[in-house]
């Protein structure tokens, strides 16, 4: 199916029997997912689990901005609790530096010092070979279709949670070119 005959169908029609089969198909995969996600984010690498937990919030800081630390816990949907501790532990190795917010005085955003920049490429380095290691049997082809329909699917999936229109979690997140 083209990928515009999808989007064309609207929420109110009903789904054909093979549409209907092919999402049972896709949320039964879904789950998996998800575990082989978990898994990886196990496997050994340039920093343990800890630290790895942590590094991962340097990734929206990087990309958006600085950030008040509540805004941040919403972005990455983290308990802010954990996100205190992430953070904590981004400024002890000097990752991230607490600055003031401009807006109000009492509070501070999270700014990526160029420690940080340089761990977020390091990560993002490290992702992308193994990545390519895995994909490797893959047509040139197929890669940029999976690609743009998964980007599609982060896109709707994103769309579809709940979220306070007026919280930072609801501004547009700038889509990476292909």
């Amino acid at each position: 199916m083209p990928p515009s005959a999808s989007r064309d169908a609207g929420p109110s029609a009903a789904p054909s029997p093979q549409r209907a089969a092919e999402v049972r198909r896709l949320s039964e995969q879904m789950p998996r997912f998800m575990r082989l996600v978990h898994a990886f984010k196990s496997l050994p690498s340039a920093a343990d689990g800890r630290e790895r937990a942590a590094l991962v919030l340097l990734f929206p800081l990087a990309r958006l901005g600085p950030q008040r630390q509540s805004a941040l816990a919403e972005l990455v949907h983290a308990d802010p609790s954990t996100v205190s501790r992430h953070v904590a532990w981004l400024v002890e190795h000097d990752l991230v530096r607490r600055v003031a917010d401009e807006t109000d005085g009492r509070a501070t955003r999270l700014v990526v010092t160029d420690a940080g920049r340089a761990a977020v490429e390091r990560l993002a380095e490290e992702r992308a070979t193994q990545l390519a290691g895995m994909l490797t049997g893959w047509s040139d082809a197929d890669l940029a279709t999976l690609t743009g329909l998964f980007g599609r699917l982060l896109d709707d999936l994103t769309a579809a949670l709940p979220s306070d229109p007026r919280s930072p979690s609801a501004l547009p997140v700038p889509r990476e070119k292909p």
